[in-house]
C-alpha cells in the first residue's frame, strides 16, 4: 500500500495512493497515528483502497509523509563507491548522526540554499520509516520493525558538515531533508536490499546505485540504534547515499540556485526540487 500526507482545501490529511488517484484515509491525526494504529486500521484502509474514488493526485499537496518524525537518524560511508570517492576508510562501526526536524521537506517543495553558504550538495537515499519500533532488536526482529520505505535527499552543506568532527549541523539545515512522495508499506517492497537508487541534477544522471551495495545492512542499522534507544513509530532512517556526489567531481559541482534535483527508487517513486536562494 502507497501512504502519502497531503493538503487539500487548507486541511492536511492522510491518504491512499491507488494509481493516480489519492483517497482519504479517514483517520484522524498524523501519519505518525496511523503507523502507530496500524494493525487495527489496515483491514478497513485495505477496504477503502478496494473500493477506489477518491481525488486525482495533481489537485492536492504532497507534503512530507511523516512531517515530523521524532527522531531522523542517517548512516554515513555506508556504500564502497561513496567511501572511495571520500578517501575515507571502510568504518569498521557504523557512522550515525542527526537531521533535524526542522529539516524536512515536502517532496516536491523547494530546496533553500542558506545566505552565505556555496557547497550545498544531494544524495539520494533510501529511507526506512519505523513501525512498531522497539529495543534491543536483533537483525531477525529489525524487518518486522519497520513499517516501510520512501525516497529521501539528504542535501548537506558541505563545508559546514567538514567544520568539526560533528556532521549534524551541516546535515540539518532547513528544507534539507525532502521525503516522499510517499511511504510504500514494507510487505508490498519485500527486499528492500535490491532497489535501484539514483539521483539527477538538471537532467544530467549523477548517483546510480542499488541498495544491495549497502555496507551495513537495514537490518544492522536497526540492530545497531536500537541498542541505547527506543525506535518509535515514524522514526526515519536514511540508510546511505552511493557514489556520485557533487562534492567529489574534479572540478567539485555544488548545487545553486535554479538547479533541479530529482531522486528516485525502484517501486518508491521520484522526488524532485528547485534550488532557490533562501529568501
Amino acid at each position: 500500500m502507497k501512504l502519502a500526507t497531503y493538503t487539500a482545501n487548507g486541511r492536511t490529511r492522510t491518504g491512499i495512493v491507488v494509481g493516480d488517484q489519492i483517497i482519504d484515509s479517514g483517520v484522524d491525526g498524523t501519519m505518525i497515528d496511523l503507523i502507530r494504529d496500524w494493525e487495527t486500521l489496515k483491514p478497513g484502509l485495505e477496504a477503502k483502497a478496494a473500493a477506489g474514488g477518491g481525488v486525482p493526485l495533481a489537485s492536492v499537496k504532497l507534503e512530507a509523509p511523516v512531517q515530523r518524525p521524532g527522531k531522523i537518524f542517517a548512516i554515513g560511508l555506508n556504500y564502497a563507491d561513496h567511501i572511495e570517492e571520500s578517501k575515507m576508510e571502510t568504518p569498521q562501526r557504523q557512522v550515525w548522526f542527526t537531521k533535524a526536524q526542522t529539516s524536512v521537506n515536502a517532496p516536491y517543495d523547494e530546496i533553500e540554499i542558506a545566505t552565505g553558504t556555496m557547497t550545498n550538495d544531494y544524495e539520494v537515499e533510501l529511507v526506512a520509516v519505523i513501525g512498531k519500533g522497539g529495543k534491543h532488536l536483533s537483525v531477525e526482529d529489525a524487518p518486522a520493525a519497520i513499517f516501510g520505505y520512501c525516497v529521501g535527499n539528504d542535501v548537506t552543506e558541505r563545508m559546514w558538515q567538514h567544520a568539526g568532527p560533528q556532521w549534524s549541523l551541516g546535515k540539518s539545515f532547513d528544507t534539507h531533508a525532502p521525503m516522499g512522495p510517499w511511504i510504500v508499506t514494507a510487505d508490498e517492497v519485500g527486499d528492500p536490499h535490491n532497489l535501484g537508487l539514483r539521483c539527477f541534477v538538471n537532467g544530467e544522471k549523477r548517483q546510480d546505485s542499488n541498495s544491495k551495495h549497502l555496507v551495513f545492512n537495514i537490518w544492522q542499522q536497526v540492530e545497531h540504534l536500537s541498542v541505547g534507544m527506543t525506535l518509535e513509530p515514524g522514526d526515519c532512517l536514511f540508510t546511505g547515499t552511493p557514489g556520485g556526489v557533487g562534492a567529489a567531481m574534479d572540478p567539485r559541482q555544488f548545487l545553486k540556485a535554479g538547479d533541479v534535483v530529482r531522486c528516485e527508487i525502484d517501486g518508491l517513486g521520484h522526488i524532485e526540487a528547485k534550488m532557490v536562494a533562501e529568501s
